[in-house]
């Protein structure tokens, strides 16, 4: 009985391990960044787009691929409940990108990247509770639309639509 179980077994994980994908995106392309404006908010995602795409060994100063970038924020205060008592901010990031091929002069893709996320806000300025989860959201929103667009960036082709 217990070879039994033992073979089901084993036939079940050659099967797992044959239906699984360990694909490497191996990304011949590399890329170089403009300059990125924007204050704290720019400088933020100038690092987290330099740290990925150095992770993925895409990253080079002296590439014909340029990545411009924008990024900005908005906060909108709304009540989610009918005793209003529960004010929440809901903060947008919208990441524009655009790479453009320096050698041909064209842009090769663009897109718009939308994040959002809302903290419950407390009714007072004096709270730093409010500044903490203002900054800690734009930071992982920011984090979020760099990674979607190096997902996105994965799949582009480097050369010119003619």
């Amino acid at each position: 009985m217990s070879k039994i179980k033992l073979l089901i077994l084993l036939l079940v994980s050659i099967f797992t391990f044959a239906c699984t994908n360990n694909k490497v995106h191996n990304i011949d392309q590399k890329y170089s960044l403009a300059y990125i404006g924007g204050e704290f908010d720019g400088l933020l995602l100038k690092n987290y787009l330099i740290s990925s795409l150095k992770n993925l060994n895409i990253y080079d100063q002296n590439s014909k691929l340029t990545i411009k970038t924008s990024i900005g924020h908005s906060s909108n205060l709304f009540v989610t409940n009918i005793n209003n008592t529960s004010d929440r901010e809901k903060i947008d990031t919208r990441l524009y990108v655009s790479v453009i091929n320096q050698q041909y002069n064209c842009e090769i893709y663009n897109d718009d990247i939308n994040v959002s996320q809302f903290y419950i806000y407390s009714s007072s300025d004096k709270f730093l509770s409010n500044q903490k989860a203002l900054k800690q959201i734009k930071k992982d929103n920011t984090e979020a639309a760099v990674n979607n667009f190096i997902n996105k960036l994965k799949k582009i082709d480097g050369e010119c639509d003619e």
